[in-house]
Protein backbone atom coordinates (compact mmCIF):
# COMPACT_ATOMS: atom_id res chain seq x y z
CA UNK A 1 0.00 0.00 0.00
CA UNK A 2 1.41 3.32 -1.17
CA UNK A 3 1.09 7.28 -0.75
CA UNK A 4 1.70 8.87 -3.79
CA UNK A 5 1.75 13.03 -3.51
CA UNK A 6 -0.41 13.91 -5.99
CA UNK A 7 1.80 17.18 -7.62
CA UNK A 8 4.32 14.79 -8.13
CA UNK A 9 3.82 11.86 -8.45
CA UNK A 10 6.08 10.40 -6.43
CA UNK A 11 5.79 7.62 -4.01
CA UNK A 12 6.22 9.30 -0.88
CA UNK A 13 5.31 6.50 1.59
CA UNK A 14 5.13 2.90 1.89
CA UNK A 15 2.83 0.58 4.03
CA UNK A 16 2.40 -2.88 5.35
CA UNK A 17 -1.39 -4.19 4.65
CA UNK A 18 -2.51 -6.42 7.34
CA UNK A 19 -3.62 -9.74 6.88
CA UNK A 20 -7.38 -10.53 7.95
CA UNK A 21 -5.53 -12.22 10.98
CA UNK A 22 -3.42 -9.47 11.84
CA UNK A 23 -6.79 -7.09 11.36
CA UNK A 24 -8.78 -9.36 13.45
CA UNK A 25 -5.70 -9.57 16.26
CA UNK A 26 -6.20 -5.63 16.68
CA UNK A 27 -9.68 -5.71 16.67
CA UNK A 28 -9.53 -7.99 19.83
CA UNK A 29 -7.32 -5.63 21.46
CA UNK A 30 -9.34 -2.87 20.90
CA UNK A 31 -12.39 -4.23 22.15
CA UNK A 32 -10.46 -5.03 26.02
CA UNK A 33 -9.36 -1.50 25.72
CA UNK A 34 -13.76 -0.54 24.97
CA UNK A 35 -14.33 -2.99 27.97
CA UNK A 36 -12.26 -0.74 31.01
CA UNK A 37 -13.11 2.24 28.90
CA UNK A 38 -17.05 2.41 28.90
CA UNK A 39 -16.71 2.23 32.67
CA UNK A 40 -14.25 5.60 33.37
CA UNK A 41 -16.43 8.32 34.39
CA UNK A 42 -17.61 11.06 31.65
CA UNK A 43 -15.30 13.90 33.48
CA UNK A 44 -12.04 11.83 32.50
CA UNK A 45 -13.24 11.23 28.86
CA UNK A 46 -13.61 14.99 28.65
CA UNK A 47 -10.18 15.43 29.39
CA UNK A 48 -8.82 13.44 27.10
CA UNK A 49 -10.77 14.89 24.01
CA UNK A 50 -9.88 18.29 25.42
CA UNK A 51 -5.96 16.80 25.74
CA UNK A 52 -6.56 15.39 21.92
CA UNK A 53 -7.51 19.05 21.08
CA UNK A 54 -4.62 19.92 22.90
CA UNK A 55 -2.31 18.23 20.49
CA UNK A 56 -3.96 18.52 17.52
CA UNK A 57 -3.46 22.58 17.86
CA UNK A 58 0.00 21.60 18.68
CA UNK A 59 0.88 19.62 15.98
CA UNK A 60 -1.04 21.42 13.46
CA UNK A 61 2.24 22.59 11.09
CA UNK A 62 2.97 19.10 11.20
CA UNK A 63 -0.21 16.83 10.24
CA UNK A 64 -1.26 19.91 8.05
CA UNK A 65 1.62 19.09 5.85
CA UNK A 66 1.23 15.42 5.86
CA UNK A 67 -2.71 15.83 4.68
CA UNK A 68 -0.87 18.23 2.02
CA UNK A 69 1.62 15.71 0.80
CA UNK A 70 -0.62 12.57 0.64
CA UNK A 71 -3.56 14.14 -0.87
CA UNK A 72 -2.91 17.56 -2.46
CA UNK A 73 -4.93 20.23 -0.04
CA UNK A 74 -3.47 23.62 0.01
CA UNK A 75 -1.65 23.96 3.39
CA UNK A 76 -3.69 26.75 4.55
CA UNK A 77 -6.95 24.98 4.25
CA UNK A 78 -5.17 21.73 5.73
CA UNK A 79 -4.23 23.33 8.60
CA UNK A 80 -7.84 24.52 9.05
CA UNK A 81 -8.81 20.94 8.60
CA UNK A 82 -7.00 20.47 12.19
CA UNK A 83 -7.99 23.31 14.07
CA UNK A 84 -12.07 21.98 13.07
CA UNK A 85 -10.98 18.56 14.67
CA UNK A 86 -9.48 20.09 17.76
CA UNK A 87 -13.27 21.67 17.92
CA UNK A 88 -15.42 19.28 17.40
CA UNK A 89 -13.17 17.51 20.20
CA UNK A 90 -13.96 20.53 22.90
CA UNK A 91 -17.57 20.52 21.54
CA UNK A 92 -18.46 17.25 22.86
CA UNK A 93 -16.18 17.14 25.93
CA UNK A 94 -18.41 20.43 27.22
CA UNK A 95 -21.74 19.45 25.81
CA UNK A 96 -21.67 15.09 26.03
CA UNK A 97 -22.74 15.35 29.92
CA UNK A 98 -25.54 17.02 29.16
CA UNK A 99 -25.99 14.93 25.57
CA UNK A 100 -26.01 11.66 27.77
CA UNK A 101 -27.49 12.91 31.27
CA UNK A 102 -30.34 10.22 32.28
CA UNK A 103 -33.83 11.15 31.75
CA UNK A 104 -36.16 10.04 34.55
CA UNK A 105 -39.95 9.74 33.05
CA UNK A 106 -42.63 9.69 36.11
CA UNK A 107 -45.36 7.22 35.01
CA UNK A 108 -47.37 6.94 37.90
CA UNK A 109 -47.37 7.53 41.21
CA UNK A 110 -45.96 4.19 42.29
CA UNK A 111 -43.60 3.65 39.02
CA UNK A 112 -40.99 5.55 37.42
CA UNK A 113 -38.81 5.17 34.06
CA UNK A 114 -35.37 5.91 33.15
CA UNK A 115 -33.93 6.63 30.03
CA UNK A 116 -29.93 5.49 30.04
CA UNK A 117 -27.80 6.17 27.26
CA UNK A 118 -25.07 3.81 27.09
CA UNK A 119 -22.09 2.74 24.71
CA UNK A 120 -22.13 -0.33 21.78
CA UNK A 121 -19.17 -1.06 21.39
CA UNK A 122 -16.58 -0.78 18.71
CA UNK A 123 -17.78 0.96 15.48
CA UNK A 124 -15.64 0.63 12.63
CA UNK A 125 -15.67 3.39 10.46
CA UNK A 126 -14.55 3.39 6.87
CA UNK A 127 -13.61 6.86 5.81
CA UNK A 128 -12.54 8.85 2.20
CA UNK A 129 -9.11 10.83 1.31
CA UNK A 130 -10.60 13.95 0.51
CA UNK A 131 -10.92 15.49 4.81
CA UNK A 132 -8.59 12.74 5.78
CA UNK A 133 -8.60 13.93 9.41
CA UNK A 134 -11.96 15.73 9.56
CA UNK A 135 -14.23 12.77 8.37
CA UNK A 136 -12.57 10.19 10.62
CA UNK A 137 -12.78 12.86 14.12
CA UNK A 138 -16.52 14.03 12.90
CA UNK A 139 -17.27 10.19 13.75
CA UNK A 140 -15.01 9.23 16.67
CA UNK A 141 -15.00 11.98 19.13
CA UNK A 142 -18.99 11.39 19.59
CA UNK A 143 -18.71 8.12 19.79
CA UNK A 144 -15.01 7.65 22.10
CA UNK A 145 -17.35 10.69 24.60
CA UNK A 146 -20.14 8.06 24.86
CA UNK A 147 -17.74 5.15 25.22
CA UNK A 148 -17.10 3.41 22.20
CA UNK A 149 -14.46 1.82 20.64
CA UNK A 150 -13.14 2.77 17.17
CA UNK A 151 -11.51 0.65 14.17
CA UNK A 152 -10.69 2.97 11.69
CA UNK A 153 -10.12 1.37 7.78
CA UNK A 154 -8.76 4.71 6.05
CA UNK A 155 -8.02 4.99 2.32
CA UNK A 156 -5.25 3.84 1.11
CA UNK A 157 -3.86 7.11 -0.34
CA UNK A 158 -3.61 8.77 3.47
CA UNK A 159 -2.22 6.19 5.62
CA UNK A 160 0.00 8.33 6.92
CA UNK A 161 -2.45 10.66 7.92
CA UNK A 162 -4.08 7.42 9.87
CA UNK A 163 -1.25 6.42 11.54
CA UNK A 164 -0.59 9.65 12.71
CA UNK A 165 -4.17 10.19 14.26
CA UNK A 166 -3.82 6.60 16.09
CA UNK A 167 -1.01 8.08 17.95
CA UNK A 168 -2.31 11.35 18.83
CA UNK A 169 -5.08 9.31 20.22
CA UNK A 170 -2.56 7.07 22.70
CA UNK A 171 -0.78 9.92 23.59
CA UNK A 172 -3.77 11.83 24.76
CA UNK A 173 -4.23 8.97 27.58
CA UNK A 174 -6.80 6.98 25.33
CA UNK A 175 -6.26 3.01 26.35
CA UNK A 176 -3.88 1.58 24.05
CA UNK A 177 -5.96 0.16 21.00
CA UNK A 178 -9.18 1.95 21.80
CA UNK A 179 -8.45 4.06 19.14
CA UNK A 180 -6.66 1.39 16.10
CA UNK A 181 -5.90 1.86 12.69
CA UNK A 182 -6.46 -0.73 10.24
CA UNK A 183 -4.35 -0.72 7.36
CA UNK A 184 -6.08 -3.17 4.96
CA UNK A 185 -7.52 -2.95 1.95
CA UNK A 186 -11.18 -3.03 0.44
CA UNK A 187 -11.12 -6.47 -0.35
CA UNK A 188 -10.50 -7.18 3.44
CA UNK A 189 -13.92 -4.83 4.58
CA UNK A 190 -16.30 -7.35 4.10
CA UNK A 191 -14.36 -10.25 5.80
CA UNK A 192 -14.27 -8.07 8.92
CA UNK A 193 -17.66 -6.65 8.93
CA UNK A 194 -19.10 -10.16 10.33
CA UNK A 195 -16.12 -9.60 13.95
CA UNK A 196 -18.64 -10.18 17.12
CA UNK A 197 -16.58 -7.19 18.34
CA UNK A 198 -17.87 -5.15 15.68
CA UNK A 199 -21.21 -3.65 16.47
CA UNK A 200 -21.60 -0.93 14.23
CA UNK A 201 -20.38 0.94 11.33
CA UNK A 202 -20.45 4.31 9.82
CA UNK A 203 -18.87 4.65 6.06
CA UNK A 204 -18.71 8.29 4.34
CA UNK A 205 -17.72 7.32 0.36
CA UNK A 206 -19.31 6.55 -2.70
CA UNK A 207 -23.23 5.50 -3.50
CA UNK A 208 -21.47 2.08 -4.77
CA UNK A 209 -19.54 1.26 -1.26
CA UNK A 210 -22.34 2.49 0.62
CA UNK A 211 -24.63 0.11 -0.99
CA UNK A 212 -21.91 -2.73 -0.52
CA UNK A 213 -21.76 -1.90 2.98
CA UNK A 214 -25.12 -1.46 4.28
CA UNK A 215 -25.92 -4.63 2.26
CA UNK A 216 -23.67 -6.68 4.74
CA UNK A 217 -24.77 -4.83 7.54
CA UNK A 218 -28.00 -5.99 6.83
CA UNK A 219 -27.23 -9.49 6.55
CA UNK A 220 -24.92 -9.24 10.47
CA UNK A 221 -27.90 -7.02 11.97
CA UNK A 222 -25.56 -4.58 12.55
CA UNK A 223 -26.62 -0.91 12.20
CA UNK A 224 -24.91 1.64 10.15
CA UNK A 225 -24.87 5.58 9.56
CA UNK A 226 -23.81 6.20 5.74
CA UNK A 227 -22.76 10.02 4.37
CA UNK A 228 -21.92 9.32 0.51
CA UNK A 229 -22.16 11.37 -2.28
CA UNK A 230 -23.77 14.80 -3.51
CA UNK A 231 -24.57 17.23 -5.99
CA UNK A 232 -26.15 20.04 -4.17
CA UNK A 233 -27.39 22.95 -6.19
CA UNK A 234 -26.41 26.97 -5.55
CA UNK A 235 -29.58 28.48 -6.09
CA UNK A 236 -29.47 32.22 -6.62
CA UNK A 237 -32.62 34.36 -6.93
CA UNK A 238 -33.35 37.86 -8.28
CA UNK A 239 -33.23 39.79 -5.02
CA UNK A 240 -29.88 37.96 -4.07
CA UNK A 241 -27.39 39.97 -2.57
CA UNK A 242 -24.93 39.21 -6.13
CA UNK A 243 -21.40 39.89 -4.94
CA UNK A 244 -22.03 38.03 -1.62
CA UNK A 245 -23.06 35.21 -3.69
CA UNK A 246 -20.43 34.95 -6.06
CA UNK A 247 -18.24 34.99 -2.66
CA UNK A 248 -20.01 32.33 -1.60
CA UNK A 249 -20.05 30.44 -4.78
CA UNK A 250 -16.26 30.48 -5.09
CA UNK A 251 -15.77 29.41 -1.73
CA UNK A 252 -18.45 26.31 -1.93
CA UNK A 253 -17.28 24.96 -5.23
CA UNK A 254 -13.54 25.57 -5.26
CA UNK A 255 -12.82 24.65 -1.90
CA UNK A 256 -10.93 21.45 -1.41
CA UNK A 257 -10.30 21.93 -5.20
CA UNK A 258 -13.89 20.83 -5.41
CA UNK A 259 -13.29 17.39 -3.48
CA UNK A 260 -16.47 17.38 -1.34
CA UNK A 261 -19.57 15.78 -1.28
CA UNK A 262 -21.52 18.70 -0.15
CA UNK A 263 -19.53 21.76 -2.56
CA UNK A 264 -22.32 23.50 -4.29
CA UNK A 265 -22.19 21.87 -7.83
CA UNK A 266 -25.49 23.22 -9.51
CA UNK A 267 -25.78 26.70 -9.91
CA UNK A 268 -29.26 27.40 -10.71
CA UNK A 269 -29.55 31.47 -11.77
CA UNK A 270 -32.62 33.14 -12.36
CA UNK A 271 -32.62 34.65 -15.45
CA UNK A 272 -33.03 38.69 -14.63
CA UNK A 273 -29.32 37.96 -13.12
CA UNK A 274 -28.27 34.78 -14.63
CA UNK A 275 -25.98 37.15 -17.34
CA UNK A 276 -24.22 39.12 -14.33
CA UNK A 277 -23.91 36.44 -12.19
CA UNK A 278 -21.90 34.41 -14.90
CA UNK A 279 -19.73 37.12 -15.60
CA UNK A 280 -19.17 38.15 -12.07
CA UNK A 281 -18.52 34.15 -11.55
CA UNK A 282 -16.09 34.06 -14.03
CA UNK A 283 -13.73 37.21 -13.70
CA UNK A 284 -13.41 35.78 -10.04
CA UNK A 285 -13.09 32.02 -11.28
CA UNK A 286 -10.40 33.26 -13.95
CA UNK A 287 -8.27 34.89 -10.89
CA UNK A 288 -7.61 31.66 -8.84
CA UNK A 289 -4.84 30.10 -8.85
CA UNK A 290 -3.52 26.44 -9.48
CA UNK A 291 -0.50 24.30 -8.42
CA UNK A 292 1.51 23.14 -5.55
CA UNK A 293 -0.61 23.10 -2.13
CA UNK A 294 2.69 24.62 -0.10
CA UNK A 295 2.30 27.55 -2.40
CA UNK A 296 0.20 30.33 -2.22
CA UNK A 297 -2.35 29.35 -4.77
CA UNK A 298 -5.73 28.87 -4.33
CA UNK A 299 -6.17 24.88 -5.48
CA UNK A 300 -4.25 22.29 -5.57
CA UNK A 301 -4.22 18.89 -7.69
CA UNK A 302 -7.34 16.62 -7.22
CA UNK A 303 -6.17 13.42 -4.81
CA UNK A 304 -5.75 11.04 -8.30
CA UNK A 305 -4.97 11.27 -12.16
CA UNK A 306 -7.78 8.93 -12.39
CA UNK A 307 -9.71 11.87 -10.78
CA UNK A 308 -9.05 14.36 -12.87
CA UNK A 309 -9.60 11.90 -15.83
CA UNK A 310 -12.97 11.19 -15.00
CA UNK A 311 -14.05 14.72 -14.65
CA UNK A 312 -12.60 15.13 -18.07
CA UNK A 313 -14.81 13.03 -19.34
CA UNK A 314 -17.96 14.26 -17.51
CA UNK A 315 -17.00 17.60 -18.45
CA UNK A 316 -16.63 17.30 -22.34
CA UNK A 317 -19.58 14.40 -22.86
CA UNK A 318 -21.54 17.41 -21.29
CA UNK A 319 -19.93 20.09 -23.87
CA UNK A 320 -20.93 16.98 -26.89
CA UNK A 321 -24.14 17.32 -25.59
CA UNK A 322 -24.30 21.23 -25.96
CA UNK A 323 -22.87 22.48 -22.98
CA UNK A 324 -20.88 25.75 -23.13
CA UNK A 325 -17.51 25.75 -21.76
CA UNK A 326 -16.60 29.32 -20.93
CA UNK A 327 -13.71 28.70 -18.38
CA UNK A 328 -11.04 26.22 -18.28
CA UNK A 329 -11.84 22.09 -18.89
CA UNK A 330 -8.07 21.09 -19.26
CA UNK A 331 -5.81 19.31 -16.86
CA UNK A 332 -2.16 18.39 -16.54
CA UNK A 333 -2.25 14.84 -14.58
CA UNK A 334 -3.90 15.73 -11.33
CA UNK A 335 -4.07 19.40 -11.86
CA UNK A 336 -7.35 20.75 -13.09
CA UNK A 337 -8.53 24.20 -13.70
CA UNK A 338 -11.07 25.44 -12.70
CA UNK A 339 -14.24 25.03 -15.04
CA UNK A 340 -17.28 26.64 -15.52
CA UNK A 341 -19.92 25.22 -18.29
CA UNK A 342 -23.27 27.16 -18.67
CA UNK A 343 -26.68 26.23 -20.37
CA UNK A 344 -26.44 23.18 -18.44
CA UNK A 345 -29.48 21.02 -19.22
CA UNK A 346 -30.64 17.99 -16.39
CA UNK A 347 -29.71 14.84 -19.11
CA UNK A 348 -25.73 16.09 -18.76
CA UNK A 349 -23.21 14.14 -16.73
CA UNK A 350 -22.43 17.23 -14.96
CA UNK A 351 -25.81 17.63 -13.79
CA UNK A 352 -26.78 14.29 -13.26
CA UNK A 353 -23.57 12.53 -11.78
CA UNK A 354 -21.67 13.45 -8.48
CA UNK A 355 -18.92 15.46 -9.92
CA UNK A 356 -15.68 15.50 -7.71
CA UNK A 357 -13.55 18.41 -8.73
CA UNK A 358 -13.38 22.09 -9.78
CA UNK A 359 -16.33 22.56 -12.00
CA UNK A 360 -19.45 24.77 -11.72
CA UNK A 361 -22.59 23.54 -14.08
CA UNK A 362 -24.64 26.54 -14.57
CA UNK A 363 -28.66 26.96 -15.43
CA UNK A 364 -30.81 29.18 -15.49
CA UNK A 365 -34.68 29.34 -14.19
CA UNK A 366 -37.79 31.56 -13.80
CA UNK A 367 -39.50 30.96 -10.96
CA UNK A 368 -38.64 29.94 -7.47
CA UNK A 369 -40.78 26.87 -7.69
CA UNK A 370 -38.95 25.93 -10.94
CA UNK A 371 -35.26 26.44 -9.86
CA UNK A 372 -36.90 23.69 -6.65
CA UNK A 373 -38.15 21.34 -9.21
CA UNK A 374 -35.12 21.65 -10.53
CA UNK A 375 -33.19 21.02 -7.15
CA UNK A 376 -34.98 18.13 -6.37
CA UNK A 377 -34.41 16.02 -9.29
CA UNK A 378 -31.01 14.96 -7.85
CA UNK A 379 -30.59 11.73 -7.35
CA UNK A 380 -28.71 13.19 -4.04
CA UNK A 381 -30.39 15.05 -1.44
CA UNK A 382 -27.17 16.59 1.66
CA UNK A 383 -28.07 20.09 1.14
CA UNK A 384 -29.52 23.20 -0.82
CA UNK A 385 -28.17 26.85 -0.38
CA UNK A 386 -30.95 29.68 -1.63
CA UNK A 387 -29.55 33.28 -1.87
CA UNK A 388 -32.05 35.82 -1.78
CA UNK A 389 -32.22 38.90 0.59
CA UNK A 390 -36.38 38.11 1.56
CA UNK A 391 -35.35 34.87 3.67
CA UNK A 392 -38.15 35.36 5.44
CA UNK A 393 -40.21 35.05 2.50
CA UNK A 394 -38.11 31.72 1.51
CA UNK A 395 -38.28 30.09 4.76
CA UNK A 396 -41.74 29.34 3.36
CA UNK A 397 -40.11 26.82 0.40
CA UNK A 398 -38.19 24.66 3.24
CA UNK A 399 -40.48 21.67 3.32
CA UNK A 400 -40.38 21.14 -0.27
CA UNK A 401 -36.63 20.79 -0.82
CA UNK A 402 -35.82 16.89 -0.15
CA UNK A 403 -32.30 17.55 0.92
CA UNK A 404 -30.57 16.95 4.62
CA UNK A 405 -29.47 20.33 4.69
CA UNK A 406 -31.10 23.90 3.37
CA UNK A 407 -29.14 26.41 4.08
CA UNK A 408 -29.92 30.35 3.81
CA UNK A 409 -27.01 32.61 1.82
CA UNK A 410 -23.92 30.37 2.57
CA UNK A 411 -23.09 27.78 0.76
CA UNK A 412 -23.50 24.18 2.57
CA UNK A 413 -21.49 23.19 5.53
CA UNK A 414 -20.65 21.07 8.52
CA UNK A 415 -20.65 22.31 12.27
CA UNK A 416 -20.32 20.49 15.20
CA UNK A 417 -23.19 22.65 16.85
CA UNK A 418 -25.47 21.08 13.89
CA UNK A 419 -26.23 17.76 13.03
CA UNK A 420 -25.19 16.44 9.35
CA UNK A 421 -26.94 14.06 6.76
CA UNK A 422 -28.92 13.29 3.73
CA UNK A 423 -31.22 11.85 2.14
CA UNK A 424 -31.84 9.62 -0.70
CA UNK A 425 -28.77 8.36 -2.30
CA UNK A 426 -26.69 10.73 -0.27
CA UNK A 427 -27.25 7.88 2.56
CA UNK A 428 -28.81 7.71 5.89
CA UNK A 429 -27.89 8.69 9.56
CA UNK A 430 -26.52 11.88 10.99
CA UNK A 431 -23.52 12.67 12.49
CA UNK A 432 -22.41 15.88 14.82
CA UNK A 433 -24.41 17.44 17.35
CA UNK A 434 -26.50 15.76 19.82
CA UNK A 435 -27.76 13.49 17.22
CA UNK A 436 -24.50 12.19 16.14
CA UNK A 437 -23.67 11.03 19.48
CA UNK A 438 -26.89 9.17 20.08
CA UNK A 439 -26.60 6.94 16.48
CA UNK A 440 -23.85 4.58 18.16
CA UNK A 441 -26.04 4.36 21.29
CA UNK A 442 -28.05 2.07 23.57
CA UNK A 443 -30.87 4.07 24.14
CA UNK A 444 -31.80 1.76 27.30
CA UNK A 445 -35.13 1.72 29.00
CA UNK A 446 -35.10 1.16 32.86
CA UNK A 447 -38.76 0.57 34.92
CA UNK A 448 -39.24 1.16 38.32
CA UNK A 449 -42.63 -0.12 40.13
Amino acid sequence: MQSVNPYTQEVIFNFKELSVNEAENKINLCNQAYLSYQKIPLKERAEKLNLLADLLEEKVDELAHTISLEMGKILSEAKAEVKKCAWVCRYYAENGKEFLKTEEISLSDSSKGEIRIEPLGIIMIIMPWNFPFWQVFRVAAPAMMLGNGIALKHASNVQKCAELMEDLFLKAGFPEGLFTNLCIGVASVSKLIPNRHIKALSLTGSEIAGKKVAEQAGKELKKCVLELGGSNAFIVLEDADLDHAVDMAIQGRFLNSGQSCIAAKRFLVQDGIHDLFVDKFKKRVKELTLGNPFDKVDLGPLAKVKFAEELHKQIHDSIDQGAELICGGLHNKALFEPTILVNVKEEMPVFKEETFGPCAAIRRFSSTEEAIEISNKSNYGLGVSVFTKNVAAAEKHIPKFNEGAVFFNSFVKSDPRLPFGGVKNSGYGRELSKEGILEFANIKTVYFE
